[in-house]
């Protein structure tokens, strides 16, 4: 069986994972975008990075410096400003910045659909925009973004395609395609929906590190089958 999370759920699994048992937030954004590069290592070349200013943004920048780490050339972009970056994601993009990586800021949509564009060199792509907190429309420099990502780059969405609701699945007007979506812990109910199915490519559930006991109680559980 396969435990299914909506977006608060799994947000109330992060906090009792953080605040009760005491695994700071930061070793679980590491093992996280671990094990994203994980898998966007299996494709060969430089490595592009889309970054928002969230917790999902942390997770690239862990991407971006493993990928630095590992002799890639990498091209991170932050859609924002990177002074509004906080808490364990300006952790990691500290650390990526202090091993010589650059992040390149565009916090307007036609700098952001530019910066983007420019990434149509690379290897395979990380999108780490959007995350599960994500609902509604997508606006500004974010749908500039979605709507200049380069076609026929392999592309691994962090926990979701930047673009997908995490709990319906519906798009947001522009959504990523993902070649494969490594999602955290458990499976998020909109990944599951039909309406997600052309935009999350292969799903991998990654173990970060949240005890079960931080999920007893949360989602529901359902048959494994082939997704």
């Amino acid at each position: 069986m396969r435990r299914v999370l909506t977006a608060a759920e799994m947000r109330e699994a992060d906090r009792r994972c953080i605040e009760d048992v005491g695994i700071p937030g930061a070793v679980l954004m590491n093992t996280a975008g671990a094990a994203v590069w994980a898998e966007a290592a299996r494709w060969p070349g430089p490595v592009g990075v889309v970054c928002g200013k969230g917790n999902n943004g942390g997770d690239g920048f862990v991407v971006a410096r493993l990928a630095l780490c590992a002799g890639r050339a990498v091209r991170a972009v932050l859609i924002g400003d990177p002074a509004a970056v906080t808490g364990d994601a300006a952790v990691f993009l500290r650390a990526y910045e202090r091993l010589g990586g650059v992040v390149v800021p565009a916090s307007d949509p036609e700098a952001a659909a530019r910066e983007t564009a420019a990434l149509r060199g690379s290897g395979v792509l990380v999108d780490a925009l959007l995350g599960t907190g994500f609902a509604g429309g997508v606006r500004g420099a974010a749908r500039a973004v979605l709507e200049a990502w380069p076609e026929g780059i392999p592309t691994v969405a962090v926990d979701i395609p930047s673009g997908l609701n995490a709990d319906t699945g519906e798009p947001g007007g522009a959504v990523v395609r993902a070649d494969t979506t490594v999602t955290f812990a458990c499976l998020k109910r909109g990944l599951l929906a039909e309406s997600a199915r052309p935009f999350t490519g292969r799903i991998i559930v990654a173990d970060i590190g949240i005890p079960e006991a931080c999920l007893e109680g949360l989602g529901t559980l359902i048959p494994n089958d082939d997704r």
